[in-house]
């Protein structure tokens, strides 16, 4: 976003950019995108558009997934639907950024999502042309939820489906739920 002139880095948005990526693992320098979902929200968490895909991936790039990868993306069938459904990774990548340049135009696209900046982190060492789209300030629900725990002992019980699209839908239902939570509970201050 260096380039970004300060009239569109200064805009107030009005929608979000919620992505969830699927990895062989953690490991940003090693590891590889197998699967992303984008989904465009207004404020108030209307779904405007959204975007889901699996990467096509050689047996040697999944076979080299941890174990705990291994095992997850069997059962949820990601990887069987990479092996029947998935795109080679320019195709991917390029679709992306015709759905935010589609979505954003002259808005800022704010990432938004649950520990997001693991995502940014791939999308930014594997699709930097996607990054070089995306505003530096991101919506990370997982900060809020630390300080929901922290602060007032309120949890959300969040399933994780560690498949993109499902992922997203849990990290906006859980940054609802804090919003309503504060909402419900808010009282004045006697002091103002």
């Amino acid at each position: 976003m260096a380039g970004m002139d300060s009239a569109l880095r200064d805009k107030i948005p009005t929608k979000l950019l919620w992505v969830d990526l699927e990895m062989t693992g953690l490991e940003v320098d090693k590891d590889v995108i197998l699967e992303v979902a984008a989904e465009v929200t207004d404020f108030d968490f209307k779904t405007l558009a959204s975007y889901e895909a699996c990467i096509l991936r050689s047996d040697e790039e999944l076979g080299r997934m941890n174990d705990w990868s291994m095992a997850q993306h069997s059962s949820s069938g990601l990887v069987e639907r990479i092996k029947k459904a998935g795109k080679p990774e320019d195709a991917v990548k390029h679709e992306l950024i015709g759905f935010i340049n589609a979505q954003f135009n002259a808005e800022p696209a704010i990432l938004a999502g649950n520990s997001i900046h693991n995502d940014r982190n791939f999308i930014k060492k594997w699709w930097p042309e996607v990054d070089a789209l995306l505003h530096y300030r991101m919506v990370d629900v997982s900060s809020l939820k630390v300080i929901m725990q922290a602060k007032y002992g309120v949890t959300f019980d969040k399933k994780d489906a560690h498949r993109a699209f499902d992922d997203i839908q849990a990290s906006i239902a859980e940054l609802q739920y804090y919003l309503e939570w504060f909402r419900v509970n808010d009282t004045p201050n006697a002091e103002n």
